[in-house]
């Protein structure tokens, strides 16, 4: 297989030689971003917070494709090494209810002020901000 050089027609970035990045006007900044600012969902970690797929998606009444490409484009879940998406109860519920202030809090990493504790307790997950 040829590999393609940063000089070919089709080829839209380079990549530096000190560091591997990717560069270039064509680098995406989605990428760029995510990169930049770590979101805390499902952080603390744990399971009782976290969907499956098929389970989100019963919930909203959505495909689970529609659910992985809102994990990917909203950070409503995480995927742990490389794995299945996990959805987080909170976030989710925060999503359906077109609340984005609550959903950027939640994904800042805020668990206890009373917005987003709110939407734990309505999941049934309150002892999780009590801690």
């Amino acid at each position: 297989m040829r590999r393609l050089e940063a000089s070919h027609p089709y080829c839209t970035h380079t990549r530096g030689r000190a560091n591997g990045k990717v560069t270039g006007r064509e680098a995406s900044p989605r990428l760029t971003s995510v990169a930049a600012v770590a979101t805390h969902c499902l952080v603390p970690f744990n399971r009782r917070e976290g969907l499956t797929t098929a389970e989100a998606a019963e919930q909203a009444n959505r495909t689970e494709r529609t659910i992985r490409m809102w994990c990917r484009d909203h950070d409503i879940g995480r995927r742990i090494a490389g794995g299945p998406w996990l959805v987080s109860r909170v976030a989710l519920a925060m999503f359906l209810n077109d609340d984005a202030p609550s959903l950027r809090s939640y994904l800042a990493g805020d668990r206890h002020s009373p917005e987003v504790a709110a939407y734990f307790a309505s999941e049934g997950l309150g002892e999780l901000v009590a801690g």
